[in-house]
């Protein structure tokens, strides 16, 4: 359950429930468009691969709120994650990141877990490394709209 800050009407984060992505929930993310320099995260940009990897989280009122997606690579697992757009820049990161994150520990039991960040979203990044976790190698993915963007990896801190 994800708590809710000021501004933000109650009904929209309690009793989040989290299950595998339906097909009208693809849909509906495929719709989502982010402002740039986040628009890179439209739902659109590329086809859903490995649709029973996502994971939508939902609502009270059934609305789809964010996604998350798990990629297991025994024992650890990569981790992925996204609020929908009319949600982002509202201190909901942190805590939808760590719902999902409680999540994927339950079912997967990882030894530790991975995640992938676009060098340039400083937000999401500050979110990561407020939940413990920290950059551990760099690499380039190359995409037809945007060319060559630089991501970080990040994982738990080791204790």
């Amino acid at each position: 359950m994800l708590g809710v800050p000021s501004g933000i009407p109650e009904a929209d984060f309690v009793n989040l429930t989290i299950s595998e992505m339906t097909e009208e929930g693809h849909v509906e993310m495929a719709s989502w468009r982010y402002p740039p320099p986040y628009d890179f995260y439209d739902g659109d940009v590329d086809p859903v691969l490995n649709p029973e990897r996502h994971f939508g989280a939902w609502n009270e009122q059934g609305e789809l709120v964010g996604f998350y997606y798990f990629e297991p690579k025994p024992p650890d697992l990569d981790y992925g994650l996204g609020l929908r757009p009319d949600l982002t820049g509202r201190g909901l990161g942190l805590e939808f990141f760590l719902a999902g994150l409680e999540f994927a520990r339950e079912r997967y039991e990882p030894r530790r877990v991975y995640l992938h960040v676009a060098e340039f979203n400083e937000r999401a990044r500050r979110v990561y490394e407020r939940a413990g976790f920290e950059v551990v190698s760099r690499h380039v993915r190359r995409f037809e709209r945007f060319g060559e963007v630089p991501f970080l990896t990040m994982a738990e801190r080791r204790p």
